[in-house]
């Protein structure tokens, strides 16, 4: 079982995540959202500004990294070739630095691409996501 320590208040990490789920048919992949009550508490392992910084993971007794889990979460679930080039050698170092670029920025990436898509998970006014379903004037409380 892989379980994928992701920031659910992100709509590109939350789309990304469904889109998995959507193709774990064998119920392979465990999703934790970093953001839920008493997150470290129950995940002492995994520091919550470390999960912030890089998406984490846990696989057979293994912590996994960035896009050490995108691969693992993929392959698991049969999709693996889409993945594949993130670990060849001359794309596994670039891949990685950009990677850590989109999640260093994924915050107004996401709000830039809901804007643009219509994601629905969350509502996004400047690079700040969260959900705002009862609140009219789009002001976080």
């Amino acid at each position: 079982m892989l379980t994928i320590f992701y920031d659910g208040n992100c709509p590109l990490c939350a789309t990304e995540m469904d889109h998995i789920k959507k193709h774990d048919a064998e119920n392979l992949i465990r999703l934790v959202d970093i953001h839920q009550n008493d997150f470290e508490s129950k995940y002492p392992s995994v520091k919550f500004t470390d999960a912030m910084k890089i998406l984490h993971g846990h696989y057979q007794g293994q912590l996994l990294l960035g896009l050490e889990v995108t691969h693992r979460a993929w392959t698991l679930v049969g999709k693996g070739f889409w993945v594949a080039p993130l670990n060849w050698p001359v794309f596994k170092t670039l891949s990685h630095w950009v990677y850590l670029g989109l999640a260093k920025y994924r915050h107004p990436i996401s709000a830039f691409l809901a804007k643009i898509f219509g994601i629905k998970t969350a509502s996004c006014s400047s690079g700040t996501c969260y959900d705002n379903s009862k609140n009219t004037d789009n002001r976080r409380k």
